[in-house]
């Protein structure tokens, strides 16, 4: 694999070889430090993607990198048949870190996701006394969990879900950022959680109203009934507080992390609640062979202290709001509303002289940065947290001049 290959030619491998599930941007990235990357050809971008929110510790992080080199040169798996030395100190960090009392570590979001659903089906049946089979779990119109068959189930996006049938039972669907619609859908008694995106992200950083999520949360423990939260996407300082919940204050009974939960440099997540919810769950009835891994363990360890110490909310809560107020000054007939919350923005594109969402993105990749549309009509924006407002500045006005092209 030492043959140095062109752009176009990487990209035609991909298309011969692999799966078409992804269209990606046509930028083949070779090299990223910070909020930078470098493709094959060696031009420079801003990252305003970051890998979905996964580098929101900037592309290799030197911590990070460190320890999981240090860490892989010693021992990488021994699976969860053994103990190992790293998984112990890492479940006291982290469930210090975010205050809970358990930890359940797996390695994908999807992964994440499918745990906190088990585990609120079985606190259904051992502690609120539903019937075995029929708890039921609330979710929103527009949500992204991930792509397995039981996630898409949920899902209200054709593309996520068509043709993937048949589904699993057991959901109930309801408009996002209602709470009428919650209160309503809680007086089944069957109900056993309410998963939520703080933000939808994938539904192009759907900001709820202020106050939505402290209501929910207080209609759920007024039920008797759990509420999840989804904060692969919106958790690890990217909205401005550690997690998306503390901006309400709210403390969710299930906490699903993941993406920069590593740095974005390697595959980690989790899953924190107290043991009252965590110990329904016995030896033997869920796992994974790399949850828990040392390498995973030492990596996220790492990636939450850079957080930490680099007071890397502050500085999202903080740049985010130049965005805002930057984007929505600027004057274009094809920007119809900039919205989000730390760096996790989005601004809706009026198509203009037929063009779309995608072209203003292709625009901006020509201009030096980097992103990508989310249902045609809608750009996110979300840099690694790690860029300087001297950075930031400059890639926004390289956004505005990309806009500016097509006006």
């Amino acid at each position: 694999m030492s043959a140095k290959f062109s752009s176009q030619e990487i990209m035609e491998l991909e298309h011969h070889y692999g799966a078409h599930n992804y269209h990606p941007l046509p930028v083949v990235l070779a090299k990223g430090e910070g909020p930078l990357v470098w493709d094959v050809e060696g031009k420079e971008y801003y990252d305003f993607l970051s890998a979905y929110s996964a580098v929101n510790q900037g592309h290799c992080h030197p911590a990070i990198v460190d320890a999981m080199v240090d860490q892989a040169r010693k021992m990488t798996l021994t699976s969860r048949a053994f103990f190992n030395d790293q998984l112990g100190p890492y479940e006291k960090f982290v469930t210090e870190y975010f205050g809970y009392e358990k930890v359940l570590p797996m390695n994908s979001g999807a992964e994440a996701d499918e745990t906190a659903l088990k585990l609120c089906r079985r606190w259904a049946y051992d502690k609120k006394g539903i019937a075995e089979g029929e708890a039921k779990i609330i979710c929103c119109d527009g949500n992204f969990h991930g792509r397995t068959i039981t996630i898409v189930s949920m899902s209200t996006d054709p593309d996520s879900y068509a043709g993937f049938g048949p589904f699993t039972p057991g959901f109930v669907k309801i408009p996002y950022n209602d709470v009428e619609a919650l209160a309503e859908a809680l007086k089944d008694p069957n109900v056993a959680g309410f998963l939520v995106e703080p933000i939808q992200g994938e539904a192009g950083v759907f900001v709820p109203d202020a106050g939505y999520l402290k209501k929910a949360y207080e209609l759920c423990k007024a039920n008797n009934v759990l509420f999840i939260a989804d904060e692969v996407q919106t958790g690890i300082a990217r909205t401005g507080k550690l997690l998306a919940c503390d901006h309400e204050e709210v403390r969710p009974d299930i906490l699903i992390l993941g993406k920069a939960l590593s740095g974005g440099v390697f595959p980690v997540s989790a899953v924190l609640a107290d043991n009252d919810i965590m110990l329904t769950i016995k030896p033997g009835e869920h796992g994974s062979t790399f949850g828990g891994n040392p390498i995973a363990c030492r990596v996220a360890v790492a990636a939450l202290t850079v957080v930490k110490e680099e007071k890397l909310a502050e500085k999202a809560e903080y740049l985010g709001k130049i965005f805002r107020e930057e984007m929505t000054a600027f004057k274009s007939e094809m920007i119809e509303l900039v919205r989000g919350k730390g760096l996790l923005n989005a601004v809706i594109i009026k198509p203009k002289n037929g063009k779309e969402a995608w072209d203003v993105c292709v625009k901006m990749a020509e201009n030096g940065v980097l992103a990508k549309p989310t249902h045609q009509h809608i750009i996110r924006f979300a840099p690694p947290l790690v860029i300087t407002e001297e950075q930031l500045r400059d890639a926004i006005k390289r956004i505005q001049k990309s806009i500016a092209f097509f006006e």
